[in-house]
């Protein structure tokens, strides 16, 4: 019987966890980074890639240092002991071009998007409390010439 009780407890927290909306802003970034992964991944091959291979070859993996020879050989018939720096290369070229186009086309428009937003609700504010202070203002001459008068009033009498 405590279970039966217990299940819908669970199930509704899950429940309650998945429409949460940093769950669905995550399944969406997810979706979009690994659409994303493809691009940049397309840029460095057809670009970088042959712009490297320009000066050398055009796959950076071929890029390495030997640190034990005899170095002979490449893939699964490599001897010796290499440092694949043209790989690490590659990675952080994929790694600079992702992280200079989420921020040029992603970060830096909604940074000032937001800027000029919060500019608008700033600016309605201060209009805001122009006017509330311009009524108070008013009301209180309104006050004031109400006591006169009745203070007026009461001295003729």
């Amino acid at each position: 019987m405590s279970e039966s009780k217990k299940d819908p407890g669970v199930l509704e927290g899950f429940k309650t966890f998945l429409m949460r909306g940093n769950v669905v802003d995550l399944a969406v970034a997810v979706v979009i980074g690994a659409a994303f992964t493809n691009i940049v991944n397309s840029v460095v091959q057809g670009v970088i890639n042959p712009l490297v291979g320009a000066i050398g070859t055009k796959n950076l993996d071929n890029y390495s240092s030997c640190i034990k020879g005899p170095c002979t050989g490449a893939g699964a018939t490599a001897e010796g002991v290499r440092i694949m720096w043209g790989s690490v290369l590659g990675a952080t070229l994929s790694f600079v071009i992702t992280a200079a186009v989420v921020y040029f086309l992603m970060v830096l428009p909604m940074s000032k998007y937001l800027a000029r937003q919060a500019a608008r609700q700033k600016a309605k504010e201060g209009m805001h409390e122009v006017i509330e202070v311009t009524e108070l203002e008013v009301l209180k001459e309104i006050r004031d010439a109400l006591v006169a008068q009745r203070g007026s009033g009461h001295a003729e009498r």
